[in-house]
């Protein structure tokens, strides 16, 4: 015997009324089938639930047992569709998101509070790696999002979309000559030792800087490289050279830091923050999407 929840709810709702007239009213159906459908019921489980009299019936002590069971079947399975339903719609789940250091201070903060708010139901996993292994975690579905600064090129088989614009300025020691001064342009910095990306883990932007420099008329004399955000950052802190870093940083409090606007209104000098994730990425992704596209808007400064 199935026990569909069209039976549970005749039963419950027997149960309710204590009368197979005024319960079949309430199922808008007549009484001789109410009263078979419990008669199947009952011989199915082998047991009586309900002692039947002339002013109507009561609950046997295992049909009330069986009546709490009932309703706990019906919750249990109005809960499991809305939950299907949910992941269907993107509304649930868990979303495996990877991100590059150098996004976590601004970026990274803002898609949390925007998902918890808007998206309470979607657990974000978070994975911080390079820009190649990001892109291949992506490739190969081990990740289902990832927040990239490095405008390397991306896969052909892989979706990418733009979410913000980042300046760079000048970073310099706190104490350096240039450190007091409004803005600066970038040929300021020809005769500084500069620490800068290294090549082979973000290739896109260690040429940007290279570019940015040439086009201002020089080419920054390296002191030293680093693979990440938190190197270069290091370098400049110990008052060892100067390097660009993205405008976001400015609002943080970076000990032993300067950081300077700059005049120069050269492409290399700005990057785009973007998302890349499967073409057949589903419903929570593509939420995550907008939400955070929402909140990444090119007017806000981030």
């Amino acid at each position: 015997m199935e026990l569909t929840k069209r039976l549970l709810e005749q039963f419950l709702v027997l149960a309710e009324e204590k009368h197979f007239g005024r319960a079949a009213e309430r199922l808008s159906m007549s009484q001789p089938p109410l009263s078979q459908a419990m008669q199947r019921l009952e011989r199915g489980l082998g047991v009586t639930l309900l002692d039947r009299g002339p002013g109507g019936v009561r609950l046997t002590p295992a049909g009330a047992a069986f009546a709490v069971e009932a309703r706990r079947l019906l919750d249990a399975r109005s809960a499991a569709v809305e939950r299907v339903r949910r992941v269907a719609h993107g509304l649930e789940g868990d979303v495996r998101v990877g991100y590059v250091s150098i996004l976590s201070h601004r970026h990274l903060p803002r898609l949390l509070r925007a998902a918890a708010g808007e998206l309470p139901g979607l657990r974000v996993h978070l994975r911080q790696d390079s820009t190649a292994a990001l892109v291949e975690m992506i490739g190969a579905g081990a990740l289902d999002l990832a927040f990239l600064r490095d405008p390397s090129p991306i896969p052909d088989d892989l979706e990418v979309r733009a979410l913000s614009v980042e300046r760079a300025v000048a970073a310099v020691p706190d104490g350096h000559r240039l450190a007091g001064a409004a803005s600066i342009a970038l040929a300021d910095l020809r005769d500084e030792d500069f620490v800068l990306l290294s090549a082979t883990a973000l290739p896109g932007l260690a040429l940007q800087a290279q570019r940015a420099c040439q086009e201002a008329g020089f080419t920054p004399r390296r002191r030293a490289e680093a693979d990440d955000l938190s190197g270069l950052v290091g370098y400049v802190a110990a008052g060892l050279c100067v390097s660009l870093l993205p405008e976001d940083l400015r609002d943080f409090a970076v000990p032993g830091i300067t950081f300077v606007p700059l005049r120069d209104s050269s492409p290399y000098l700005r990057t785009t923050v973007a998302a890349v994730h499967r073409p057949d990425a589903d419903a929570a992704v593509r939420r995550l999407l907008d939400l955070i596209a929402r909140h990444l808007r090119p007017d806000d400064g981030g």
